[in-house]
């Protein structure tokens, strides 16, 4: 699948400190080792309401993580997939009348868009499940071949055959490397209440007859009439499950364990913790090294859902003639990993923003000035993605530039340096 085109990401003299990342896993800070090369993957979208403020903000934030290793010259692979065949967009399909591949193409195409109007690095790969079926499926045989996966029968008119995983199974994998075992519980850090409380919101089926735990995710869901179906070989025609997506797609592509998994914090579980869980019990290596969450968006004080319908989308901002650097600016406002509620006010004090800083590029900026943007953007961008103490900077910056004086030398570097490292185009 095709991603975005890559926006312009000027290269800086020297680089900055190390980077210091909460590690939501470990429920603590941590320091990825990027010396022989840095890999990301980011969940993406299920392609039938993109690409709304929630989005936005996850994949904004997560740009800063892209763009601070390119800063610091490392070797970046980044993966993104797109579940673009699961329920909730077949629901939606049906629901407006529209084939499934159509919506999904139509908003996949629309996230592209809004990717590249943010500035948004692309993804090296930008992976579809539905390209992916055949790793899904060969992974899916090999659990069931190791005795980590398991048929369940059908119930009032479903069909035999779903295979699901065994997680008690799972946790008896031994790990073949020094990197540590998986348990349940591992990457989310939530206990067996929660976990099952969020299993029945997110997705999961933790009250189906026949499973052996409820928390057992879905593999491989056998054809249903009216429903897309793929040759599952052995295991029958049907449609993978949610979580070995992603973690069959980061094996296929990514360094075993790879350096960062993200996405947003409604993603802890069960989706990271079972796409964890199936690629440690397929060789008894972690899929990661670390684990970071954005934060959740709300409107206006209330939570955003599709159920209340206030969704803030992107597309609707651009046509409006919002400038989409003011929308990055917004989002950049407020901490990558702490909840908190989209307003008009918030895009009103981005775009004043970004018309300080562009009016800053037509007064001028000193060499010295300009270093010590550089120095203090890095500093800051380096402390756990501190994007609004990097806006700090940049006000602070220039409220102090000199209007009366004729000096142009740093004005470049500055436009390049809030490019690279913020990604906002001035």
């Amino acid at each position: 699948m095709q991603a975005w085109t890559i926006p312009p990401v000027p290269a800086l003299e020297g680089s900055g400190p190390q980077l210091r990342l909460w590690d939501t896993s470990a429920d603590s800070f941590a320091q990825p080792d990027i010396s022989g090369g840095a890999s990301l993957y980011v969940c993406g979208i299920t392609p039938y309401d993109a690409t709304h403020m929630g989005h936005a903000a996850t994949y904004v934030a997560f740009d800063l993580l892209v763009r601070q290793w390119l800063d610091a010259k490392a070797e970046v692979t980044y993966v993104q997939n797109v579940t673009d065949v699961d329920d909730p967009l077949l629901e939606r399909a049906e629901a407006t009348g529209v084939d499934w591949r159509e919506l999904a193409a139509e908003q996949i195409e629309l996230f592209r868009e809004d990717m590249a109007a943010l500035n948004v690095v692309p993804p090296a790969h930008y992976i579809g499940a539905v390209e992916s079926v055949p790793w899904i499926v060969d992974g899916v045989e090999h659990l069931m071949a190791e005795g980590l996966a398991y048929r369940v029968a059908g119930g009032e008119g479903q069909p035999d055959g779903d295979v699901y995983f065994d997680v008690q199974a799972a946790e008896k994998v031994q790990p073949t490397t020094d990197e540590g075992a998986w348990v349940l519980g591992a990457v989310c850090g939530y206990d067996r209440e929660t976990m099952l409380a969020y299993s029945a919101e997110r997705g999961g089926d933790p009250d189906r007859p026949g499973k052996r735990d409820p928390l057992d995710p879905l593999l491989w869901r056998v054809a249903r009439e009216g429903e897309p179906s793929w040759d599952g070989r052995s295991l029958g025609e049907g449609r993978p499950g949610w979580h070995i997506e992603c973690s069959l797609i980061a094996r296929k592509l990514l360094p075993a364990p790879f350096t960062v998994q993200a996405g947003g914090s409604d993603l802890r579980f069960p989706h990271h913790e079972m796409s964890a869980a199936h690629a440690y019990a397929a060789d008894g290596v972690p899929l990661a090294r670390h684990y970071a969450h954005g934060a959740m968006v709300g409107l206006d004080g209330e939570k955003m859902s599709k159920s209340r319908g206030n969704l803030v989308f992107i597309s609707r901002l651009r046509r409006a003639g919002v400038d989409p650097m003011a929308i990055r600016l917004a989002l950049l406002s407020k901490t990558y990993r702490h909840d908190w509620f989209w307003t008009d006010e918030v895009l009103e004090e981005a775009q004043e923003r970004l018309d300080r800083w562009r009016a800053s590029l037509e007064t001028g900026w000193s060499a010295e000035a300009a270093s010590d943007v550089v120095k203090n953007l890095r500093e800051r961008l380096a402390d756990d993605l501190d994007a609004p103490g990097a806006l700090r900077v940049m006000d602070d910056a220039v409220a102090r530039v000199d209007a009366g004086a004729s000096h142009d030398a740093g004005t470049q570097t500055v436009r390049d340096a809030v490019s690279a490292l913020l990604g906002v185009a001035l």
